[in-house]
């Protein structure tokens, strides 16, 4: 028979694995100024090797441009990324690797070509942030920079539809339609 002090007990026991895991969730600040969720991929930074490594456990592969100080990149890891929904669709589909948009680690592109952060980003064309780069899932290293994303998402964007973008790219659905017309189609 179940009493009242087992039920306590078990009720408290859910708790703390809910505040734990709600705890180790949390982004954390680093020493360079921007928050990082605890889950983001950790890379040599060869783009290249970083893709592969998606592709081996059937994910997609994003990098997440950033910039310390900026309003809009805590937002999204402090509200987007703040909901399991989110974090949960994104952590099992997406390998996501964090950039810096001014930074000075040196990063190797699928051409091979070893640049900084902020020299990669100029290559990409990347000026916002936060950004998402979403990339195609062959071999990038012949192709030119801008033809080897299938999607970006440049700016902050509202949970929804933040969520709508990783579907998007998860679905392949970039290859029938804009990411508005996908968004209307969810909508009707």
């Amino acid at each position: 028979m179940i009493g009242r002090r087992n039920l306590l007990i078990g009720a408290a026991s859910l708790a703390a694995v809910a505040a734990s895991r709600a705890r180790a969730e949390q982004p954390i600040l680093t020493d360079d100024g921007l928050y990082k969720q605890p889950w983001f991929l950790e890379s040599f930074l060869d783009l290249a090797d970083d893709l592969e490594g998606a592709r081996k456990e059937g994910k997609r592969f994003a990098i997440m441009w950033e910039l310390r100080g900026c309003p809009y990149c805590k937002e999204t890891h402090l509200v987007n990324f703040a909901q399991p929904r989110i974090t949960d669709y994104v952590k099992a589909n997406f390998e996501v690797l964090q950039l810096n948009i001014i930074g000075s680690r040196k990063v190797t592109d699928f051409d091979g070509e070893e640049l900084s952060e902020k020299a990669i980003a100029a290559k990409y064309g990347v000026r916002f942030t936060p950004t998402f780069q979403f990339f195609g899932e062959g071999a990038l290293k012949d192709m030119l920079p801008a033809k080897r994303e299938v999607s970006r998402a440049s700016g902050y964007m509202l949970p929804d539809d933040f969520l709508a973008m990783f579907r998007y790219v998860k679905e392949k659905a970039y290859e029938g339609k804009s990411f508005r017309d996908y968004l209307k189609s969810r909508q009707s």
